[in-house]
């Protein structure tokens, strides 16, 4: 299993990402070509599912080390769900 990713590493990915929507925001003002706007786009959103991956594996230590088994595997089970943006129980 891997690591726990530290804050620090988080934040400056996030920092990146901050800046990468930045540099979209200036793309579509400035009227560039929408074919390098879309290939932005794609960057950002993959940078975010890259942090959101983390988060998710600290989360998963955190739980599974609180030695409740059955609590922690619920509470991992909601952090899934949340990421993949359906609710607990929908199945």
């Amino acid at each position: 299993m891997a690591e726990e990713v530290s804050k620090e590493l988080l934040v400056k990915r996030l920092k990146r990402i901050e800046g990468q929507v930045r540099g979209l925001q200036k793309m579509i003002e400035g009227g560039r070509d929408c074919e390098s706007i879309m290939t932005q786009l794609v960057a950002v959103r993959s940078a975010i599912e890259g942090v959101g991956t983390l988060v998710l594996n600290n989360y998963m230590h955190l739980c599974l080390a609180k030695g409740a088994q059955s609590e922690g595997a619920e509470s991992l089970a909601r952090a899934i769900s949340i990421w993949g943006g359906a609710r607990v129980g929908d199945r």
